[in-house]
């Protein structure tokens, strides 16, 4: 199964969130974007892909002791930006220095479990809201994200969350998430 580690925000953060994307789907050329579905906005800890079945056991016990060695923190969704003129995201501020810990953490357990990582990269917390196909110009959007600001909520939990890729071809179809593990952030956990 194709998993990954992720922080996943709560609804009144979710909603808050939706209200500005439905404020940059009105822009110019917003109909040319791929806007993802509110069902799977999440913060991506640690993407792991293919996981043989025989490997779960270990990365939840592995993901669980990652868990509970990490503090429960604040978050907001803050500003946002893009990824060169393919992927538009939404961004995080309050605890990103305990949000980086948690996915190094996070990726750290999956290696030691036995599953194959991509090389290594410095966390950068984001959440994906748009992607192009042509190169489009992203610009304007980010300007817009500027003055976003969030509620702040506690993190108090890392999820395990499995990708269904759509396999029908109907264009336009997203990805379906799945929480297949969750464990709380934090020593009491």
């Amino acid at each position: 199964m194709r998993l990954f580690a992720a922080v996943l925000p709560p609804t009144p953060v979710i909603d808050e969130l939706a209200v500005e994307i439905d404020r940059l789907r009105t822009l110019p050329g917003a109909d040319a974007l791929r806007w993802t579905g509110r069902a799977g906005w999440h913060f991506t800890l640690a993407f792991m892909g293919e996981v043989d079945d025989g490997l779960l056991p270990e990365l939840h016990e592995r993901l669980g002791r990652a868990a509970h060695r990490t503090e429960p923190f604040p978050l907001r969704m803050h500003r946002g930006g893009r990824f060169g003129q393919r992927a538009l995201w939404a961004g995080a501020a309050g605890g990103l220095e305990e949000m980086r810990l948690l996915a190094e953490r996070a990726d750290a357990a999956a290696r030691r479990a036995g599953i194959s990582m991509e090389e290594h990269r410095r966390y950068q917390a984001h959440l994906t809201i748009a992607r192009s196909r042509d190169e489009a110009d992203l610009r304007p959007y980010v300007e817009e994200l500027d003055a976003f600001e969030g509620t702040s909520w506690e993190v108090g939990e890392l999820a395990l969350v499995r990708s269904n890729l759509p396999v029908s071809g109907v264009r336009g179809e997203q990805p379906r998430y799945e929480t297949v593990g969750a464990w709380p952030l934090g020593r009491a956990g």
